[in-house]
């Protein structure tokens, strides 16, 4: 096929992605409770995307087609009760917190600070903070970084509708990094946790992620469960067909003591750890290893990694990583085409731009990377290649797919990471510049 041909052919497969209705499904016993996602209408007839919760907890998702006319909530549940019963390492996690059946109660988490780095999105970020303000956890504050604003609107938000319930920092540099770090400086809390101005946290989402702390005294991070929050645009059911930021159902702890064996490039695959949209890491841990590279991130020349620049820095110090499905946010996906070439762009730039910043940091690395370097292009040539549909399958499945990838974005996540350690020396010398400028 002609490269033109193709072209429109890619274009008329993404204008005709339909939207998908988002839900979650409760199911207890005999017993089943539908809602809608966060943000969404009740569920209708049509396609849905369904986050199935047994006991509270989530287990699993699925995609199905609720026929006009049924009951939406008898349908779900009947396909949920076959596909979506938990695995005994879902339902007794061993290690974490609530493992035993019970709801994080046997393990108090410890005191936690949450913060978020926002540049002028006072909309969503309201969103967000009414979801933190509303955790279970039994102590915990709440930190806003406001990055490089250029108009008063977030300060006033927080001042006028949160007043001593949200504390409230200025960070002039731009970059999430710069942001992270001036929240790293500035929290109390035992642990610090991360989400952005674009989420809505689950209820139990704070106390689900820092529990694990409590139980291992070697635990240096923690990640967690990225779901849409809403699959109405070509873009967002496109994003999340292909696994958006889920890392799926299973709990599970990296331990750089013990490498993992399905994971040959261990620790430098850091983007199947989890994101940074939903990451915690003991406070004192992450101030030891100098916290996030500033050089990294959305904001600056690198364009992102940071997240994955503190995983493997954490793990690179003899920390352990955990992944836990239970602590869950609500992620408001990118909605236009245009979204998806800057995100295609960003995160190949990001993969090895932070990939530079953990050598230049920590050159004792070095050795080991260069030990994985064939696998690890390999890996690369995987993960940007044009992948079609497999048939089946539902939104947040990482196997299959129900829409291709097209080649556009391919080739985007390629040129992002040839320009990613281009990038990250850019940043560097930016942020050089500063300082001296400061001077």
């Amino acid at each position: 096929m002609a490269r033109s041909a193709r072209v429109q052919e890619e274009i008329r497969r993404f204008l005709d992605i339909g939207a998908v209705q988002v839900a979650e499904l409760d199911l207890d016993g005999d017993e089943a409770v539908l809602r809608p996602g966060p943000g969404s209408p009740p569920v209708t007839h049509g396609e849905v995307f369904v986050l199935v919760r047994w006991g509270g907890r989530p287990v699993g998702t699925l995609l199905a087609r609720v026929p006009e006319g049924a009951d939406a909530k008898s349908v779900l549940a009947a396909r949920a009760r076959a596909e979506c019963a938990p695995a005994p390492a879902q339902a007794h996690a061993p290690g974490e917190a609530g493992g035993s059946g019970e709801a994080s109660g046997s393990v108090k988490p410890p005191y936690t600070s949450a913060v978020i780095a926002t540049r002028e999105r006072a909309g969503q970020l309201a969103r967000a903070l009414d979801s933190l303000l509303a955790q279970d956890h039994p102590r915990f504050e709440i930190v806003v970084v406001d990055n490089a604003p250029e108009t008063s609107e977030t300060r006033e938000l927080v001042e006028r509708k949160y007043a001593e319930r949200v504390r409230y920092v200025r960070e002039p540099v731009p970059g999430l990094a710069v942001a992270h770090n001036t929240g790293l400086a500035a929290v109390r809390g035992e642990v610090v946790a991360f989400t952005d101005d674009d989420v809505v946290a689950d209820p139990r989402w704070l106390t689900e992620l820092t529990a694990p702390f409590a139980a291992d005294p070697a635990l240096g991070c923690s990640t967690g469960l990225i779901l849409p929050a809403r699959l109405t645009t070509p873009a967002q059911v496109l994003l999340e067909s292909h696994g958006g930021f889920a890392k799926g159902f299973t709990p599970r702890t990296y331990d750089p003591a013990r490498p993992p064996g399905d994971e040959p490039l261990f620790p430098f695959t850091a983007g199947r750890f989890g994101s940074g949209a939903n990451m915690a890491f003991r406070t004192a841990v992450l101030r030891e290893v100098g916290g996030f590279d500033p050089a990294t991130g959305a904001g600056t020349a690198a364009r992102g990694g940071d997240d994955l620049y503190g995983f493997v820095r954490v793990l690179a110090q003899g920390h352990r990583l955990r992944y836990t499905p239970h602590a869950l946010v609500w992620h408001h996906h990118r909605e236009t085409w245009r979204d998806l070439e800057t995100q295609a762009y960003g995160y190949g730039a990001g993969l090895t731009a932070y990939l530079t910043a953990v050598l230049v940091n920590r050159p004792a690395l070095l050795r080991a990377f260069l030990a994985r370097l064939p696998r690890g292009l390999a890996h690369a040539r995987a993960l940007t290649a044009v992948r079609e549909t497999e048939g089946g399958g539902a939104p947040g499945d990482h196997d299959v797919r129900t829409h291709p990838w097209p080649r556009r974005l391919s080739r985007l996540q390629r040129r992002g990471m040839v320009y990613g350690p281009v990038g990250y020396l850019r940043a560097r010398r930016a942020l050089r510049a500063r300082v001296e400028g400061a001077r």
